[in-house]
């Protein structure tokens, strides 16, 4: 069994009288890639940001590779954070810096030397299929191109954790399939955690071995991806795939690739 790199109990967050996490328990393994699904509002954001604690819970802990982050001294709550990378729906590239220092940008500020940092942003450059952007802008860049650098410079300081929120939420069908073919590769490559946080069933699915299920600000279903999915035991799970047209579509077409009939298939995506 491996490592387990996060681990929550209890985790509670209130913004006055509004919940919007409750008792959250969940074991995330070294080197997984975990969903979190559910639909706006559930608190999958406040979750990612619990987890680097740019939010602090009100109740409960997150432990991060078997340490408690609550409590911690600046300096090694700093040392955490520099194992996590993120990557946003919104890229949050530095518009006024070229590619090649967007992804040198994280590594100056852990101190590598300028002439290492550039070796090895021009590595991942090449890794990401921008080997010849790094000299380029952003605003000259399409979409695709600007998550592939955010991608870059998130992978740059070599965290144990990579935080996708709503990564290629800004994306068509087709760019997504690449970046997540993308994702899988750094994952299998440097045996990355990934934590993809999505209201995309096709991204889970895709990506994910294990997934939670959040609704009403709670776990309400946690399992292998195939399982939750193909046979949902909870009303939210029934729902989040009964709800969207596109990925039911999507879904059915998973479920007959597994064996199923046309009428068990039906039966899983629509009881």
């Amino acid at each position: 069994m491996p490592n387990i790199l996060i681990q929550t109990r209890g985790l509670t967050k209130r913004f006055g009288d509004i919940s919007v996490l409750s008792d959250i328990n969940l074991d995330i393994y070294e080197g997984e890639i975990f969903g979190i699904i559910g639909k706006s509002g559930v608190g999958k954001s406040t979750f990612a940001r619990l987890l680097n604690d740019l939010e602090h819970p009100t109740a409960g802990d997150v432990f991060f590779d078997g340490k408690a982050i609550s409590g911690l001294k600046r300096r090694e709550l700093y040392a955490i954070r520099r194992s996590m990378g993120m990557i946003f729906q919104q890229f949050n590239l530095l518009m006024q810096k070229t590619v090649l220092e967007n992804v040198c940008f994280p590594l100056s500020i852990a101190g590598y030397p300028k002439g290492d940092a550039r070796k090895r942003a021009r590595e991942l450059l090449g890794l990401v299929g921008l080997a010849d952007k790094e000299n380029s802008y952003p605003a000259k860049l399409s979409g695709g191109q600007k998550q592939r650098v955010a991608i870059a410079r998130a992978i740059a300081p070599g965290p144990k954790l990579l935080i996708l929120d709503e990564a290629t939420s800004a994306l068509d069908p087709e760019t997504t399939r690449g970046i997540l073919k993308l994702l899988r590769d750094i994952n299998r490559r440097f045996s990355i955690t990934m934590l993809v946080i999505t209201h995309e069933m096709r991204v889970i699915e895709e990506l994910c071995g294990r997934v939670a299920i959040l609704d009403q600000n709670r776990i309400a279903e946690l399992g292998a991806v195939a399982e939750v999915f193909s046979n949902p035991r909870s009303e939210a799970g029934r729902a989040l795939i009964a709800g969207d047209g596109e990925d039911a579509a999507y879904l059915l077409r998973v479920l007959r690739q597994k064996g199923l009939t046309v009428e068990e298939a039906l039966n899983r995506v629509c009881i």
